[in-house]
């Protein structure tokens, strides 16, 4: 049987995984990987080991398709002139710029293909380019190192700041740090040459300094961040009831910071009294923007509760796919790991964003298309679409497609897919635990006695 029409059968069974397939040959090419390297990279060079292996078999630790970076090692062992040493040392210098530029490269790609295919959605400030930042610590690794063994602390292999476009439902760009202990506020300085004019940033009070917001009012963009303690200013006229949202009484009154010399920023706070306390006992919270007026108060409390939006990807990036490798001690190899997480939940949202555009029958559900069930498959699937079809098949029906044509083909893809074992269940709120009657929990009983107990209906 020929290649081709084994893509077909794979294609008519599974179809979201072929469609996975195809958009990572299309955007992960060995040039453009090794191109992106030989670009960002300042210490490290290509000689029999290439980045584009090392994107390859870190893909597979991510993706759940292999256990370990030595378990993909040897999968692919023969055509890999190195030893798993000579890999582990590789990852283990990947630079922080490498890191970053291959997730910003990338979903710039996978933005065009989400615009060819109209298959934005709509954001949390209608009309306006919005981006969600919020910092997040790579979890503590095992003691691999030397220096670790005798340490009872958790070593933290690094932090990052992911951006999120929420319209394409994209990690747009990510700031990679090797130190897992300095703060989100070290990292402010990268990301404000990210800010464009026009956009509006949305984010928590970790991201509510005067250099931060002075920098993005300079760069004519917009803020809708968090009030920090530390930050005051001097509040100007009366505060005006503006209304309630889902959690309480919105206000909204003007609020002056002073910066350096005679430099000033005029901003409205909006307020929020909570009928509820927070988790942390807070009564109020306070939202400072520089948005015009034309946007109420009400849209920018509701846009700043979007900013959850972010948290939901770090649980799929953190459930659905393995972006954190706790064999993988030193921080650059960790933190190259979960740019990987960050490009595979890229890739995963173009293969919802399809499923969503092609099943026009079941509109009413497009929101609820599971990442965790499309990860899920790939995960069982893809051992057996690498047996059945050589590599270089995939790459040479799919590696030079444009992106109007893989937005046809993905969308051919879609419509075979049976949508049904994708989505999520309808949410509903958790029942109340019930009361603890059987005393200690160091106390056991037999299940079959308990329901033996049971009334007959």
């Amino acid at each position: 049987m020929k290649s081709n029409e084994l893509i077909e059968i794979f294609a008519a069974r599974c179809p979201v995984c072929v469609m996975v397939r195809s958009t990572l040959e299309n955007i992960l090419s060995d040039e453009r990987l090794d191109k992106i390297f030989e670009e960002a990279a300042t210490r490290q060079y290509c000689r029999e080991l290439t980045f584009s292996t090392c994107v390859q078999l870190m893909m597979m630790v991510v993706a759940r398709i292999r256990p370990s970076v030595n378990a993909a090692y040897k999968s692919a062992a023969a055509e890999i002139a190195v030893s798993v040493n000579s890999v582990y040392n590789k990852l283990k210098g990947i630079e922080p710029a490498v890191s970053e530029r291959l997730v910003r490269d990338t979903a710039a790609d996978l933005a065009a293909v989400i615009d060819q295919m109209g298959a934005c959605v709509e954001g949390p400030l209608s009309g306006r380019e919005v981006r969600i930042l919020d910092g997040n610590h790579l979890a503590g690794t095992e003691h691999r190192i030397q220096e670790l063994r005798q340490l009872g602390a958790a070593a933290l292999p690094g932090q990052t700041i992911p951006i999120l476009d929420p319209q394409r439902r994209l990690i747009e760009d990510v700031i990679v740090w090797e130190d897992g202990h300095s703060s989100e506020r070290a990292l402010l300085g990268q990301v404000l040459p990210r800010v464009k004019s026009k956009q509006c940033w949305i984010g928590d009070r970790a991201y509510c300094t005067k250099m931060f917001l002075f920098g993005i009012a300079k760069r004519n963009a917009h803020f809708v961040i968090r009030q920090h303690a530390q930050l005051q200013g001097e509040l100007i006229g009366r505060r005006s009831k503006a209304g309630r949202c889902d959690s309480g009484m919105v206000y909204e009154q003007k609020l002056r910071i002073r910066g350096e010399g005679t430099e000033e920023l005029i901003v409205r706070r909006i307020t929020i009294e909570r009928d509820k306390p927070t988790k942390d006992g807070e009564t109020e919270i306070h939202i400072l923007t520089n948005l015009p007026g034309t946007v109420t108060a009400l849209k920018v409390a509701e846009a700043y509760r979007h900013r959850w939006t972010i948290e939901t990807a770090f649980q799929d990036v953190t459930t659905t796919l393995r972006c954190e490798i706790n064999t993988l001690g030193y921080p650059d190899a960790a933190l190259f790991g979960f740019s990987i997480a960050l490009l595979l939940y890229n890739v995963l949202s173009v293969v919802q964003a399809a499923l969503r555009d092609s099943q026009t029958e079941t509109r009413t559900i497009e929101r609820n298309v599971s990442m965790y069930a499309i990860a899920d498959e790939i995960s069982g699937v893809w051992r057996g679409m690498e047996i059945a079809v050589p590599s270089e098949v995939w790459t040479e029906v799919y590696a030079g497609l444009t992106a109007k044509q893989l937005v046809s083909k993905l969308r051919s893809l879609a419509r075979k897919a049976n949508l049904a074992l994708y989505t999520t269940h309808k949410w509903s709120p958790k029942r109340p635990q019930p009361k603890r009657i059987s005393g200690n929990r160091g106390n056991h009983v037999a299940t079959q006695r308990i329901l033996n107990k049971r009334k007959p209906h």
